[in-house]
């Protein structure tokens, strides 16, 4: 450590240090009792923008990172919004306790189902008859308007609490008829495979002829009910109506692509039906990992759901995901996509676990897993530039968890910090979910914390002013590093969240080598000012007052 502390002195950094007083713990820490007050700046300014490389950026030219959680209601109306004494209601407790734990974003729930519920039943053959596509005549705009305004309400108010809000088009396993949701029954095409009787666990579903028939169908957009077309209208719908709201991060097209084809007839083939979904045919780039040519179907748009929402809303992020494989290790296929402010928005979850909890069945297998599957994503990174991101998206996890296990959150978190990748922890709450499991939820059913919050709750850098070199958050002791490469021409400061109520009830000490604390020691948000020169800046929080070096 002093050796450190002197080479640092010697490259011209200046220490600074600050100790808070010590705060009260709550009596039971699990419970919720947090008040919905905010006050002061947020700490972050947008718009978040991601011009290529590894991190995102905010107005002052800060790398900023996000962390929060998936907030996803699967059941009619297919949408969370402030509605006092309903399941789907996200109220301002709700939204000041996230603030309170540290998270800046939620990954949204929204559904294709509830934005163009549509008239038609499943495989209405006006719809779903082989053919060259046309207008299904689904649309409804007074519908989808009533819909996005109280969407709206939901970014709005997470907005108070300066919490950015990424909006996922959600799905799992299709629509309600095959024992999942997302897709309106009207988009439901099986070419003649019955439904069967849904499948427990719900995850199996995948695997009936019906299911895979209804992908296929959306993949090759080969209906006359122009599937892919319809599904663009909508995300042009959504882009435009958000455009200019401040409190939106982005948008998530797609999550967790499946195609059966994935299993019979390889995952290439697959990645480049996703690649001409997202791109359509007239953007459509070069794959990844080696993979053939891309060759499109024939009746996919010629502009896909990515420029469709760019054209509509070029203020914001796109976290598209490439196929549900991915998440426990499978290779990328996908290749570059000439459009700026992409982000490669990937899942990461363990294939040794438990199909009901979610719980690893072998914890060692399961975090070693893990932390192959990220290290394989970052490396996709480089594959994935383009003109528009000449060194590839910047990456985050927008799902991983699932679990109350916190041995392996623990390890992942970590393995996530040691990249500086942000994230979002499936999930905040359980909402009744069909095809999830109670184990998943931070809060739990009687409003009670998981004892997962110690892990999810870290004191981390949400805006750092110059290039991170590292940073790491201990939840056992509560000791946080952070170092960094300051850019001495950003004049806001370095913010680091610390969450004072979870880690720190005696106060914490915050030491600063290369600049300044300029925060209250009282505050939660850490802030710190650069000095005027020298090459590099430590940050270090532990739990207490500080005590003499």
């Amino acid at each position: 450590m002093l050796a450190l502390l002197m080479a640092l002195i010697a490259l011209g950094a200046l220490p600074g240090c600050a100790s808070a007083p010590t705060a009260s713990l709550p009596a039971q820490r699990s419970a919720v009792s947090y008040p919905p007050t905010v006050s002061g700046s947020p700490p972050v300014g947008g718009p978040i923008i991601s011009p290529g490389g590894p991190y995102l950026y905010d107005k002052e030219g800060r790398v900023v990172i996000f962390h929060g959680v998936n907030a996803v209601y699967k059941l009619p109306p297919y949408e969370l919004y402030p509605d006092p004494g309903k399941p789907w209601d996200l109220s301002a407790s709700d939204a000041s306790l996230m603030g309170r734990l540290g998270f800046n974003v939620v990954r949204l729930g929204m559904t294709w189902k509830g934005l163009e519920p549509g008239t038609a039943p499943a495989n209405d053959p006006s719809i779903c008859t082989p053919g060259s596509p046309h207008d299904p005549g689904q649309f409804d705009e007074s519908m989808l308007e009533d819909y996005l305004a109280k969407l709206t309400k939901t970014v709005d108010l997470l907005g108070r609490f300066h919490i950015y809000t990424i909006l996922d088009m959600h799905q799992d396993v299709y629509n309600e008829l095959l024992d999942g949701e997302g897709f309106p029954d009207w988009a439901v095409c099986t070419s003649g495979e019955a439904i069967s009787h849904p499948l427990k666990p719900w995850s199996l579903n995948y695997r009936t002829a019906a299911a895979a028939a209804a992908y296929q169908n959306f993949w090759a957009n080969d209906v006359v009910g122009d599937l892919q077309g319809e599904y663009d209208r909508v995300w042009a719908a959504v882009a435009s109506h958000f455009r200019n709201n401040p409190w939106v991060l982005g948008y998530d097209p797609f999550n967790e692509p499946f195609s059966q084809s994935l299993m019979t007839v390889g995952r290439q083939q697959f990645d480049a039906e996703l690649e001409c979904f997202y791109t359509g045919t007239k953007y459509v780039g070069a794959p990844s990992s080696g993979a053939p040519a891309f060759t499109c179907p024939i009746q996919d748009p010629s502009v896909g759901v990515i420029p469709t929402i760019l054209q509509s809303d070029p203020n914001h992020l796109i976290f598209y995901e490439p196929d549900i494989f991915t998440a426990g290790g499978a290779p990328n296929y996908l290749g570059a996509m000439d459009f700026g402010n992409l982000v490669f928005n990937v899942h990461v979850y363990c294939r040794y676990r438990n199909k009901k909890t979610g719980n690893p069945t072998n914890l060692t297998a399961c975090a070693a897993q893990q932390a192959i599957s990220l290290g394989e994503r970052l490396e996709d990174r480089s594959g994935l530039a383009s003109p528009a991101q000449p060194a590839g998206p910047a990456l985050f996890v927008s799902e991983f968890g699932a679990t109350s296990n916190t041995d392996l959150l623990s390890q992942f978190t970590a393995a996530m910090n040691e990249s500086s990748v942000g994230w979002t922890y499936w999930s905040w709450k359980y909402y009744d979910d069909p095809t999830g499991s109670t184990d998943e939820a931070l809060v739990l059913s009687n409003g009670h914390l998981r004892s997962t919050v110690e892990e999810l709750s870290q004191t981390y850098p949400e805006a750092i002013a110059g290039v991170p070199i590292s940073f790491s958050f201990d939840p056992i002791t509560g000791s946080f590093h952070l170092l960094y490469k300051p850019e001495h021409s950003i004049r806001a400061p370095t913010v680091i969240f610390v969450p004072s109520q979870i880690h720190y009830p005696h106060g914490y000490c915050a030491r600063v080598i290369g600049g300044k604390v300029i925060s209250n020691p009282t505050s939660e948000l850490l802030e710190v000012r650069n000095a005027s020169v020298g090459n590099s800046v430590r940050i270090d929080v532990s739990s207490g007052a500080c005590r003499p070096m």
